[in-house]
């Protein structure tokens, strides 16, 4: 059976499991409706390090078809940090996927390369009060110090938890590696960060009101060397100077706004409401990303499919365009 988006708060309706792919959170998911009336304003935050694949277009819908539903606004962001992968080739195709989709976003997208100075100045106020520190580590002597400790080596989603190895270097060790030009990133220290704000919650539309635990990602990386700033650190600072009061992504996210709301309490801005919907599978349960070379919306246009025909590939055949 398949699902109609809803063109108001008051038609809203559930969307079910999709035909033929595999809904992989828990029950359907369902638009929210803003506490007092309020209007939601959403963001699609795409990396221009491939091409867009459905599941990235399930996510921008979910997020459009959210804020119009309140009457809001549905914003762009291109998260290009990563100088290494991302491409202009990926981010031109970002604006030409969405607008064959008919996923219209409002006003002028912002680019994060764009915005590094402002990054830089919320990274000195959490040097200012004292919760972050050089790390020198590879990735290799991560795992080496981990497995050597007898310790399991991954935490949430498969990734290191990083055991603190240069957490209590000593100021001249530290300035010593640094003038030396060694490569780091800086860390959040998280136990001295949580102790500094106290307990946190955010109000999640599926989980209800969520105590954050930002120790269950360990000392999370927010800036490197020679790029200031961090995925962590550039959205929690983006969605508060976008505005964005319900911020809608994947349910692989869920853990990181634990981090994210610690950031927000560190830097004084407002917290948003969330919302982790769905992620697609294919049939074997294998979640679509880049990184499993998902089909991409390209290769549908350029196979002649039509975006209706993408809607029903997800079970929602009538899409409402903007």
């Amino acid at each position: 059976m398949s699902t109609t988006l809803p063109r108001s708060a008051g038609q809203a309706k559930q969307l079910r499991e999709t035909v033929g792919l595999a809904a992989m959170l828990k029950g359907p998911d369902q638009l929210p409706t803003p506490p007092d009336g309020e209007a939601f304003r959403t963001r699609f935050a795409p990396s221009p390090t491939g091409y867009l694949h459905i599941g990235h277009a399930y996510a921008a819908l979910f997020a459009r078809e959210t804020a119009h539903a309140s009457g809001g606004k549905f914003l762009l962001r291109v998260e290009d940090i990563d100088g290494h992968r991302c491409r202009p080739e990926f981010e031109d195709a970002i604006y030409k996927d969405l607008n064959w989709m008919e996923l219209y976003w409002d006003g002028t997208p912002w680019r994060q390369s764009d915005r590094m100075a402002i990054y830089e100045a919320a990274l000195k106020e959490l040097d200012a009060l004292g919760v972050i520190y050089p790390c020198f580590c590879s990735r290799k002597q991560i795992r080496a110090q981990i497995e050597e400790a007898g310790q399991a080596p991954h935490g949430v989603h498969d990734e290191m938890i990083y055991p603190g190895i240069c957490r209590n270097l000593d100021a001249k060790e530290r300035e010593s590696r640094m003038s030396r030009g060694q490569a780091y990133a800086l860390r959040l220290d998280v136990a001295k960060a949580a102790a500094k704000v106290g307990q946190l919650f955010w109000q999640d539309f599926r989980g209800g009101l969520i105590e954050a635990r930002p120790q269950i990602l360990g000392d999370a990386v927010i800036a490197r060397k020679d790029t200031p700033t961090s995925y962590h650190l550039a959205v929690t600072i983006d969605d508060y100077m976008q505005e964005i009061n319900l911020v809608t992504r994947g349910e692989d996210l869920f853990e990181v706004t634990h981090v994210h709301r610690l950031l927000q309490a560190l830097l004084g801005i407002k917290t948003p409401y969330y919302y982790h919907h769905n992620l697609l599978a294919d049939k074997t349960g294998a979640r679509l990303s880049k990184r499993n070379r998902a089909i991409t919306l390209r290769n549908l246009r350029d196979n002649r499919k039509t975006p209706d025909q993408i809607w029903d590939m997800l079970g929602l055949q009538e899409h409402v365009a903007a």
